[in-house]
């Protein structure tokens, strides 16, 4: 498969493969893929979606995760998971970028780089990851103000509000914030930073019918939980959203240690994915046999010959 052939491309649009996903029965697992390479390599494990963390976009910066990235930085991302995966993908919208013209423009240009999916948090900046402490948060009418102002945007993305209220205002204050975000044009809700799986069970007793998300990253304050628990909690939707920027990166510094200790890396070439098999990875042939079908050499007609 490769973008650049018309006819490789998907004919739907990409909120509407999101949705069929979910209309399929089970819980969706969508591991997040930090570059092109990574939702390739999601995709051949037979993963159907994937995800963009904006913890795992600025970390693979060298930034950190504090509302610092910009929405055209995003779209680099989103074009490079499309392009290379084209899997719909769900992108960490952060705080909408702004108030809800800024929420408009995100959700547009998310949408024209390829987007299928996106997430808005209640948080107000400096944003903070959701499981680090002294989050602070919009009121809910404000965060309201921005999902319906995304879904006055969109064209098919689909929208899910995240809400970090749980930790500050408790189970009640998350649920009647998650009410009042459904009812401005939500398609989700995304809990965030729930730390017990009667939390996650009370939460989905107390929004029957409402498609919910739940995010499972490592190091945070909810523990390990596998997609078949999360799914008999009562969740429709998963995340991996930095596991594979933690595994890439911890490989990438045993390897530089290595290669300043030994001189090289060639006592590291086990751990390496050999040239054969990124080059299937990234469909090398495939690439090539498209550039010889398109750019032969034309031998021109001889011009006619003048009658005198």
């Amino acid at each position: 498969m490769t973008y650049l052939r018309a006819t490789d491309l998907p004919a739907k649009p990409a909120g509407e493969r999101f949705r069929d996903l979910l209309a399929q029965p089970g819980i969706l697992g969508i591991p997040g893929t930090h570059n092109g390479l990574a939702a390739q390599q999601a995709k051949a494990a037979g993963f159907p979606a994937c995800y963009l963390s904006g913890a795992a976009m600025t970390a693979s910066m060298g930034l950190p995760d504090l509302g610092i990235i910009t929405v055209d930085e995003v779209c680099f991302f989103i074009r490079q998971v499309t392009r290379a995966s084209g899997l719909p993908v769900l992108v960490d919208g952060d705080t909408g970028y702004g108030e809800a013209l800024n929420v408009m423009n995100m959700v547009r240009s998310f949408e024209d780089a390829g987007a299928a999916a996106v997430h808005i948090e209640d948080q107000i900046l400096p944003k903070k990851c959701g499981h680090l402490n002294d989050k602070k948060l919009a009121t809910a009418q404000e965060m309201a103000h921005k999902i319906a102002a995304a879904a006055h945007a969109r064209r098919h993305l689909y929208i899910i509000a995240r809400t970090d209220a749980a930790a500050n205002e408790g189970m009640d204050g998350a649920v009647a914030r998650a009410k009042l975000y459904m009812e401005a044009g939500a398609d989700a809700i995304f809990p965030e930073a729930m730390n017990t799986a009667e939390m996650f069970r009370e939460f989905a007793a107390r929004m029957p019918g409402t498609p919910l998300l739940a995010n499972m990253t490592e190091f945070g304050r909810t523990p390990f939980f596998t997609k078949q628990e999360f799914e008999s909690f009562g969740y429709k939707m998963m995340i991996w959203p930095v596991t594979s920027l933690r595994v890439t990166a911890l490989a990438s510094q045993k390897l530089y240690a290595a290669i300043a200790r030994d001189g090289g890396a060639h006592h590291c070439v086990d751990a390496m994915l050999t040239r054969q098999d990124l080059y299937a990875t990234i469909d090398y042939a495939g690439f090539e046999a498209l550039d010889e079908t398109i750019v032969k050499t034309i031998i021109p007609e001889a011009m006619p010959q003048s009658a005198l």
